[in-house]
Formats: structure tokens, sequence, C-alpha cells
């Protein structure tokens, strides 16, 4: 016979963690953490753009809002 009790502990938990909005915290590193990414993107950017001799598909603001979107949430998943 299977416990399913744990299972369904489990499916709740996961479900709560899933539809949680980010805080005001969250907001605020994300800022901080964008602003200080931004010259460096726009730096890569910049010396792609040289290499290349063309615009790239994203700017500088698009790379260093995707740095953010991926470091952010690493800070307040860590134990």
């Amino acid at each position: 016979m299977t416990d399913q009790t744990t299972d369904v502990m489990m499916t709740e938990t996961v479900e709560r963690i899933a539809t949680k909005r980010p805080t005001t915290e969250f907001y605020v590193y994300f800022g901080i953490i964008f602003l200080a990414t931004l010259p460096l993107a726009s730096l890569t950017w910049a010396l792609a753009a040289i290499k290349s001799r063309s615009l790239t598909d994203k700017g500088p603001v698009a790379r260093a809002w995707s740095q953010a979107r991926i470091i952010t949430p690493m800070i307040f998943s860590a134990p």
C-alpha cells in the first residue's frame, strides 16, 4: 500500500511556492543588480558590436535585464 499523504503535502507546498508573488525586497535587489550589471553589459555589447561590425540582437539594457533576472532569484533561493 502506498502512502499518499506525503505526495499531497509536497504538491501543496510546490503550488504555494510557485504562486508566491515577488516582494518589494525582491524588486529592490533586482533594481540594484540591474544597475550594477548595466555598465558591464554596455561594454560587452559595444565590444560585440565593434567585433561583428553590426548591432547585435540584444542591446545593453536587454542584456543587463536578463542577467538581473538570472542573479536575483539565486539570492532568494539560497539556503
